[in-house]
């Protein structure tokens, strides 16, 4: 067996594949979604394309470390999505050449079933912001019987803030909890937009409604910077989603700065990577909560690594059951759950009739977009 095509297609705003065929005709799929970087995650499949074919698909592992080696600059967010993407379309063939779920090749699963946590949160505090944040619970709950979400503070955040824009976050997120009741888990996401001392403020407003966790609370740079505001914060602090490989990892597993991890199985290396990066995590306590707030094909890549490590705490889930429309058969949630994926690979199948349009891409994060009051540049 041997590839003899890769293909990409961007059908959706956030939605990147990549489609590896071989000459028996088995189709792997991936994803290689990468906000801001479209043009250049194209351009580094295109030139690992040049490498693959012809090659024998099952070889994952060896494929993975010439990718990975054979360039004299390892890493970078554009090859290791670009290697992601691939990466996942391999294994996808090799379940599918096997016909068995990708799980059973990672050496089956703990597990019965995969806990997700959906998005909501409380806009504002006007009364028809908090009308639709109360429908939307209500649909949530009712969808799929969600017991975890989580939100963020939104917006930019300075250095420093007055009391007012700190309080009106705190009071949102308090009355989050009085509307959810003590047994739903709520968790916070501060996308790096503070400092550390700013971080450990908000967190300690927060203390009494007993986050899940708070993620991302300075930018991923600076590990002993992130390690401050866990040391001064009594609730789980995760990061991740940003970070590459197991040695972007290494000093956050060593320094002990974090309680969860974040790898996303589109930017950290695939599924073969990820589970590499969870089996390191467990060494340390540490749990995983795999980042994915982007397409279908990325979520259920990530479902079958979660369905094999110990250390699994829960799966980020952006799309309630639907599959963006790209899936004839997505999955299903239910009382907060998803089933263990069942079908060959990663168990789903792309319509092909959802990827005929091309989508002309605009910013998706926004950074370079919004500034400060005073002209800066500033984090959202």
């Amino acid at each position: 067996m041997k590839i003899v095509k890769i293909e990409q297609f961007f059908p959706l705003q956030r939605v990147r594949l990549v489609k590896i065929t071989t000459d028996n005709g088995i189709e792997g799929w991936g994803e290689t979604t990468l906000e801001g970087k479209p043009r250049s995650v194209h351009g580094a499949v295109e030139e690992l394309a040049e490498y693959l074919i012809g090659k024998d698909p099952l070889r994952i592992e060896h494929h993975w470390q010439h990718i990975y080696r054979s360039a004299f600059f390892r890493g970078g967010n554009v090859l290791m999505t670009a290697l992601s993407g691939l990466d996942q379309a391999l294994w996808d063939i090799a379940g599918k050449h096997h016909d068995v779920p990708v799980h059973q090749l990672l050496g089956g699963a703990v597990r019965d079933r995969i806990r997700v946590y959906a998005h909501w949160g409380i806009g504002n505090l006007t009364d028809e912001a908090k009308a639709a944040a109360r429908d939307r619970l209500d649909s949530l709950i009712a969808q799929g019987g969600y017991k975890a979400f989580k939100s963020g503070p939104g917006g930019k955040w300075r250095a420093h803030e007055p009391p007012a824009v700190i309080d009106e976050f705190v009071e949102r997120a308090y009355l989050m909890r009085e509307w959810v009741g003590p047994d739903t888990e709520l968790a916070f996401d501060f996308h790096g937009k503070m400092t550390p001392a700013m971080a450990i403020e908000v967190c300690h407003e927060l203390k009494g409604m007993r986050p899940m966790f708070v993620e991302e609370p300075v930018p991923q740079e600076n590990v002993d910077a992130l390690k401050q505001v866990s040391d001064h914060v009594t609730f789980p602090i995760a990061t991740g989603e940003r970070l590459l490989t197991r040695w972007d990892f290494r000093e956050i597993f060593e320094k002990q700065a974090v309680a969860y991890i974040q790898p996303d199985t589109s930017h950290a290396g695939g599924i073969t990577e990820l589970k590499k990066i969870a089996n390191m995590a467990e060494v340390y306590y540490m749990h995983i909560m795999p980042h994915c707030a982007i397409g279908p094909v990325a979520f259920s890549a990530s479902l079958h690594v979660d369905a094999t490590v110990p250390n699994f705490l829960i799966q980020e889930q952006i799309d309630q059951g639907l599959g963006h429309g790209l899936l004839t058969n997505a999955w299903q949630v239910n009382e907060g759950h998803i089933e263990l994926p069942t079908g060959p690979g990663l168990g789903f199948e792309v319509d092909e009739s959802a990827l005929s349009d091309e989508q002309k891409y605009r910013e998706e994060l926004g950074g370079e977009y919004y500034y400060d009051t005073d002209g800066s540049v500033a984090d959202w």
